[in-house]
């Protein structure tokens, strides 16, 4: 998989005086690091301590103390497993979204769309990985598709044989998705077998976390009126923090990834007995059922 961010093999684990060049002082490989995690965390708006050892080739523990000096500088925050950004309440750019981990939110849609049969009906949300989906359904036969997403239904509206219902309500700006009381009541109004919902993040006791009250209300409406839920997430969303509850990942039929999530994670899908497929990847500890 490709990476963001590559590391550096000359970084050492622990930090080291500043290096000088012609009489200038350079930064020292840990204070190159912990800008360079700066970085990946405004682009992502959470990563986990595991994956930064991985992609900067240093232990857990290395990424903790700098995960412990930026958050000490105010430059991030500390959460349980990772980092992430400050606010709780403004989720990353649309425009940045769509293009943070494109390659793993594509495997996922491919997954989700094995998983969906011909002939069916189902309800997409707002997201960039729901509209991953969206393209990875488009050559399958006679969907009917309910969506609360614009570019969802742009996509979907290329296949002549599926049959697109949108959403009523306002139209937010900035990411095409539509919301508000008019949604939920027109939501309602259907059961489908299929309900495709993105989220902003989980925490690893499976709480469902987003931003925007009004499009959790419209998720809630997918939930409740679909006889199967599909829940799909990258890796990134997994420990992620977000103001608004939604619910518990207790209410889904499958969770789908693009890495193995954490074993609290692991447990708390278990006993909830909801599936879990990977993708590109076996999972370990939970069975992934076809």
């Amino acid at each position: 998989m490709s990476s963001e961010f590559s590391p550096n093999p000359a970084e050492a684990e622990t930090a080291s005086s500043p290096k000088r060049v012609n009489g200038l002082s350079k930064v020292g490989p840990a204070q190159d690091r912990q800008e360079r995690i700066e970085k990946v965390i405004q682009a992502r708006g959470f990563v986990t301590i595991e994956l930064l050892a991985q992609e900067f080739a240093v232990t857990p523990q290395t990424i903790r103390r700098d995960i412990n000096i930026l958050a000490d500088k105010g430059s991030i925050q500390r959460y349980h497993g990772g980092a992430g950004l400050h606010s709780s309440t403004e989720n990353v750019a649309y425009n940045d979204r769509k293009v943070l981990c494109f390659e793993e939110k594509s495997s996922i849609a491919r997954m989700v769309a094995s998983h969906i049969p011909n002939s069916t009906s189902l309800f997409i949300n707002i997201g960039t990985t729901t509209e991953a989906v969206a393209r990875e359904l488009i050559d399958h036969k006679r969907l009917r598709a309910i969506t609360n997403n614009l570019y969802v239904a742009s996509i979907l509206s290329g296949n002549d044989n599926f049959e697109v219902i949108i959403a009523s309500g306002l139209v937010r700006p900035r990411d095409g998705g539509i919301i508000g009381p008019l949604t939920i009541d027109f939501i309602q109004q259907f059961r489908v077998d299929y309900g495709i919902i993105g989220i902003s993040g989980i925490e690893l006791d499976g709480t469902l976390l987003d931003f925007d009250y009004r499009e959790v209300r419209a998720a809630r409406a997918i939930i409740e009126n679909s006889r199967k839920v599909f829940l799909v997430a990258d890796h990134t969303k997994i420990g992620r923090n977000a103001m608004v509850r939604l619910g518990g990942v207790h209410e889904m039929d499958a969770l789908f990834t693009d890495r193995q999530p954490p074993a609290q994670l692991v447990e708390t899908l278990n006993a909830a007995d909801v599936e879990l497929h990977v993708a590109a990847a076996e999972p370990a500890g939970l069975a992934a059922r076809q």
